[in-house]
């Protein structure tokens, strides 16, 4: 196939001549074979403004938006944070994976907020190691379907892939996942009934691929804007402006708002915080206001 491919794109000559697949080659012709040179196996920066909350020679503290994606994957090459830090900080490009240079932990695509990347080995290795121990602080806060009950409390759920759908997570069976806990507490209640909803802070003690979303869903109170996980019952019932507010997120209600860890050259203890962006802000001004 890949010789076919070759002969297709014109990169075959006999005797100076594109030929098709089928020709049969004579006795003392001259075949020419040009062989294009293979891709790449690194990531190509793109020049996109990114929002850097801090910077050093070994790090790199970015406020991400809802809508990007953290590093490129299935169905999404292009526009990704990953990409952007490249051509930011090109000094990044040996730093990890090569597809995913100075990329060690994510964000999912609809969650906005705070992501650290390491610009250094010796930073990636660092950041790396506080991870796999847990010592690194992630405070999130979003916004879930319904009035839960418990003022705070913890999820100690394992998470693995639902059997049912490749793209989402689940609650799963001890042994069949990998263990997950959330912390979260209620910060606010709005409403009743089908159209209330709880303004949560959550603090990740693990960090598994889709983790805040399914933990809530998986009590009953999926996110604001997450169609992956909300039942098809679910919705802000009795409340268009909530809905189109909801429709208008981009994303889903989930913010991470402050991130603390030790920087991994000079181990001093640092921390940062961002503010809860307009899409989540408008949500939460429309939930007070309606209360009034």
């Amino acid at each position: 196939m890949r010789v076919k491919g070759l002969i297709e794109a014109g990169r075959v000559l006999v005797e100076g001549r594109v030929v098709k697949a089928g020709y049969r080659v004579r006795v003392g012709e001259r075949v020419v074979v040009t062989i294009p040179p293979a891709p790449s196996e690194g990531l190509a920066a793109e020049a996109i403004a990114l929002n850097v909350v801090f910077e050093d020679a070994h790090l790199l503290v970015v406020d991400k938006p809802a809508g990007m994606v953290t590093h490129p994957g299935a169905g999404q090459r292009g526009g990704t944070l990953a990409a952007a830090a490249l051509a930011h900080a090109p000094e990044m490009a040996p730093v990890g994976s090569p597809k995913r240079p100075g990329i060690v932990h994510r964000l999912d695509k609809g969650t906005s907020g705070l992501i650290v990347l390491a610009k250094t080995p010796q930073a990636y290795d660092g950041l790396t190691a506080q991870l796999a121990r847990r010592t690194v602080s992630r405070r999130y806060l979003c916004l879930a379907q319904g009035s839960v009950r418990r003022p705070e409390g913890t999820i100690d759920a394992a998470i693995g892939r639902d059997p049912r759908s490749r793209v989402r997570m689940a609650v799963v069976k001890e042994g069949k996942g990998k263990r997950a806990v959330t912390h979260f507490r209620v910060l606010e209640r709005f409403g009743s009934g089908a159209s209330a909803v709880s303004f949560l802070e959550c603090q990740l003690e693990t960090g598994r691929t889709h983790q805040i979303r399914v933990h809530l869903a998986s009590l009953g109170h999926p996110l604001l804007g997450d169609d992956a996980y909300r039942s098809r019952r679910s919705g802000a019932a009795g409340d268009p402006g909530l809905t189109d507010l909801v429709e208008g997120l981009g994303g889903v209600a989930l913010h991470a708002a402050s991130l603390a860890l030790a920087h991994p050259v000079t181990d001093e203890a640092m921390s940062f915080s961002c503010p809860l962006p307009d899409r989540m802000g408008r949500l939460l001004s429309h939930l007070r206001n309606r209360l009034r």
